[in-house]
């Protein structure tokens, strides 16, 4: 269809490749929930525009662009409809790449209208993907939340209004370029194991227990949704899981033994039974990351994996383990993470990891 000298490219055009946890109820208006979700395509001309509807939770929300690797953030009218004409830089061969991302998890849910390319151009066949995958379950260290706050380094994080977060710079997505696997980020800033601890939705806090196997989660935009579990099938799942349990009371470093604690890696262990039944094949992943935090967390977690006497569900404990940056990871960390990791899950012997 073409209109003002533009063509115009519905949402589930096939020569486009998305990549994330997509809510497809309606094929035509895909939503996005989740940091890491994408939109690839490649085309000919110098016209691109993008037309999206924003639900708004909290934070500015914005919207990433990489195109032709020159990275861009564009900001979103916090209710409604942005359109967003995206300067195309110029090249000798016409041909372009963009990926379109969500920069931000369930602060916002962000649905795909449509994309506009010049009348008569094109869209072009893009490189295959290679058959590794992996899923990661964090919160906002997973999600690249205030990554982009390279100054702070070491310090408090700065006030913000959600312009520093980039899932793009977070440890999870570039561990995934480092293994050129595709990516799904279960990842939720303030998020704990449990519901009724950590920060996300307090005071009535919703846990990943409650998060992990649903597309919509957040009970701002509505009821929440069931996740296929089909459509993704990773070889790779980490588990980034028990930072922000600490809150509102840090019952692991304060009273080990005690019945929070005890509670905490009981749930701990059925969550990881949860995740090997849906994954029976998969290596499981159980860490936290270089944010300040106790290390009585990382003893817990390595005791239950211990006791899940799975040879296929690890621990791994980064070198600067709990050292790093209070408040959240800035890109130097975060790109430090994803290199230990990286090393790490290439070390594995993983069935169909091609």
């Amino acid at each position: 269809m073409t209109e003002d000298n533009v063509m115009k490219i519905k949402p589930n055009d096939v020569m486009i490749r998305y990549t994330g946890r997509i809510d497809w109820t309606d094929e035509e208006k895909p939503v996005w929930v989740y940091p890491c979700t994408s939109a690839e395509m490649k085309f000919t001309g110098n016209t691109l525009k993008i037309k999206v509807s924003n639900r708004n939770n909290y934070w500015d929300n914005y919207l990433g662009c990489i195109i032709d690797q020159s990275q861009r953030s564009y900001l979103l009218n916090k209710e409604g409809i942005t359109e967003l004409d995206i300067v195309v830089p110029d090249n000798d061969t016409n041909e372009h790449c963009v990926l379109f991302f969500k920069r931000q998890d369930a602060c916002h849910e962000v649905t795909i209208l449509e994309y506009e390319i010049g009348d008569g151009e094109r869209l072009l066949p893009l490189k295959p993907l290679s058959g590794r995958r992996i899923e990661v379950y964090g919160d906002s260290v997973s999600a690249g939340e205030v990554s982009e706050a390279v100054d702070f380094v070491g310090k408090e994080d700065p006030v913000h209004n959600g312009g520093y977060s980039n899932s793009w710079y977070s440890y999870a997505w570039i561990t995934a370029r480092k293994l050129k696997a595709q990516i799904h980020d279960i990842a939720q800033g303030g998020i704990a194991l449990m519901d009724r601890i950590g920060w996300f939705q307090e005071p009535n806090q919703i846990g990943m227990e409650s998060v992990w196997d649903k597309v919509h989660y957040n009970p701002t935009f509505g009821p929440v949704t069931q996740w296929d579990f089909s459509q993704y099938t990773p070889q790779v799942v980490i588990v980034a899981i028990g930072q922000n349990d600490n809150h509102p009371y840090d019952f692991m470093k304060n009273d080990y033994n005690g019945r929070q604690a005890e509670t905490w890696r009981d749930h701990y262990m059925k969550f990881l039974g949860k995740l090997r039944k849906t994954y029976p094949d998969a290596h499981i992943i159980c860490c936290t990351t270089l944010l300040c935090h106790d290390c009585s967390w990382d003893k817990a977690i390595d005791e239950v994996v211990g006791n899940m006497n799975d040879k296929m569900i690890t621990h791994y404990v980064y070198g600067r383990n709990g050292f790093g940056t209070p408040g959240h990871l800035r890109i130097p960390e975060a790109c430090e993470m994803a290199t230990e990791l990286a090393e790490y899950i290439e070390g594995l012997e993983i069935e169909g990891w091609n």
